[in-house]
């Protein structure tokens, strides 16, 4: 722990009602107005073990003893744990290339009546903690100076129809992206852990950002999935927690980039319906929140076949 303390001379403390309070660290310090001060810097797990090695000037003493008994452990809130997530995991997000300039946002509900998310128009990369905002279920401002995301309506609608999500994440990872842009839904069983963790990953039709078209079409899809592909657009992930659901965001991405290596190597190949149904079976086992009888299986080798035999024939070209 490095604390910085200001040392005064007992004759220049000021009266009681100079006497500041501010958080440095993990302490609250009470700290003393005076004419002139001399800052050391401590490096120790208690400041009641450097009253003798600090001061050499016995007029300090009382200072450092007032100053020990006023310094108290504090808890940072729930609400100041969740500012400092969200700001890190927009990092993340930002170095991992998922976002790009003011591109995505991030929320947390703290409460049954509040939501805290990302500003419109700050790059997830830079965020501050002061820089967040603090909605009610309708998207006002209740706490915070600027705009909510453009999206807000978007995360409205989990908080809405699914209890269990306690955090949104949405961004636009390139290689799912581009699946999203070239309208393919990710939907085989080809991994067995995106298998366990997310089903299928269906594609919402298109709407516009920021309006309520883009509600429209992830309406039907919310209720029983934690991750979806935008049209056009890019990938929401839900969780009970903003580190599940960037997880889960890392899993959509990460799970593109395979299949399009699969394809670009003859195609993927697809588990069959006895082993997704091995895999969908262990999910309570495996910690896994969603319920098994709402878990939609993803598409399986016995269908692709199926398809593959019903596929027209093409005819030799006559010469």
């Amino acid at each position: 722990m490095e604390v910085i303390v200001s040392v005064l001379p007992e004759a220049k403390f000021a009266s009681p009602g100079c006497i500041r309070r501010e958080n440095v660290g993990s302490l609250e310090i009470q700290q003393f107005s005076a004419v002139r001060t001399d800052s050391y810097i401590l490096r120790t797990p208690s400041l009641l073990s450097v009253r003798t090695s600090v001061v050499s000037d016995p007029g300090c003493a009382l200072m450092i003893r007032e100053f020990a008994v006023a310094c108290q452990p504090t808890v940072p809130s729930s609400e100041t744990q969740h500012r400092k997530q969200i700001c890190r995991i927009g990092r993340w997000m930002y170095s991992r290339g998922h976002v790009v300039a003011n591109e995505g946002n991030l929320s947390v509900r703290l409460d049954e009546h509040r939501i805290l998310v990302t500003p419109s128009g700050k790059c997830k990369g830079r965020l501050a903690v002061e820089d967040l905002l603090v909605t009610n279920l309708r998207g006002d401002v209740v706490c915070g100076a600027g705009r909510p995301s453009s999206e807000m309506q978007m995360h409205l609608l989990y908080y809405r129809s699914r209890p269990d999500v306690r955090a949104i994440c949405h961004g636009h990872p390139p290689t799912a992206t581009g699946f999203a842009a070239a309208g393919r839904a990710l939907e085989d069983a080809v991994l067995p852990e995106v298998i366990v963790g997310l089903g299928k990953i269906p594609l919402a039709s298109y709407g516009t950002p920021g309006t309520s078209e883009l509600c429209a079409g992830l309406e039907p899809l919310v209720p029983e999935y934690d991750a979806i592909l935008l049209e056009n657009h890019g990938v929401v992930t839900c969780g009970p927690d903003l580190g599940t659901a960037y997880q889960r965001m890392e899993t959509v991405e990460q799970f593109a980039r395979v299949m399009l290596t699969a394809e670009l190597l003859g195609g993927p190949h697809l588990l069959p319906r006895a082993e997704v149904q091995k895999l969908a079976a262990g999910r309570p086992q495996r910690g896994i929140s969603r319920p098994c009888e709402n878990f939609e299986l993803p598409l399986t080798a016995e269908p692709a076949r199926e398809r593959l035999a019903m596929a027209p024939r093409l005819e030799p070209a006559a010469k």
